[in-house]
C-alpha cells in the first residue's frame, strides 16, 4: 500500500495539477455564470432553476412561471395545428366523400390520398421548424443561451 497522508490539501496535484483558484477549473467560466446543461442561463430562467421542485407543487396545466405559460402556449398551438393536418383530411374525407374521393386532374390521385401522402408529412416538416422559430424567440426573450461557453459538444 502507499502513504498517501504525505500530500497536504493544498497540493496543486490533487485538482489536476491546477491551483485552486485558477480559471480553468469551472471549465473557464467567471464565479457568477450559471452552470447549466448546454448554455448559461440568466435573469428569469437562473430564477427558474433555483425553485425547489421536490418541496413545490407543479402543475402542468399552471405553470408556474411566465416562460413555462409561453412556452405550454407554444405547445398547445403546435398540437392543434398538428391535429388538423393529420386528422383534417380524414374528417373531411367522411363528412365530404364526394369532393374529397374525386381524382385530381395533373397527379391522377384522389384528393384525400394527396393531402393524406403530401400534406400531412409537409405540414409536420413546417410544423417542426415553426416550433424551433417560435422556441428560440421565447428562450431568447428570457434570456436563456444554448451556446456552448467552454465545454466540448
Amino acid at each position: 500500500m502507499t502513504d498517501n497522508s504525505l500530500h497536504g490539501t493544498d497540493d496543486a496535484a490533487t485538482d489536476g495539477g491546477r491551483a485552486a483558484d485558477d480559471a480553468a477549473t469551472d471549465g473557464g467560466r467567471a464565479a457568477d455564470d450559471a452552470a447549466t446543461d448546454g448554455g448559461v442561463a440568466t435573469g428569469a430562467a437562473q430564477q427558474h432553476r433555483q425553485t425547489d421542485y421536490l418541496d413545490a407543487e407543479v402543475n402542468i396545466l399552471n405553470p408556474s412561471t411566465p416562460y413555462m405559460r409561453e412556452h405550454l402556449r407554444i405547445v398547445w398551438t403546435g398540437f392543434a395545428i398538428w391535429v388538423l393536418v393529420v386528422f383534417g383530411p380524414v374528417t373531411a374525407t367522411y363528412l365530404a366523400p364526394g369532393p374529397m374521393t374525386t381524382t385530381m386532374p395533373i397527379i391522377g390521385f384522389p384528393l384525400h390520398y394527396f393531402l393524406v401522402a403530401i400534406g400531412a408529412p409537409g405540414g409536420a416538416l413546417i410544423l417542426a421548424a415553426w416550433y424551433a422559430r417560435r422556441r428560440d424567440e421565447l428562450d431568447d426573450k428570457y434570456g436563456i443561451d444554448h451556446d456552448v461557453v467552454g465545454g466540448d459538444a
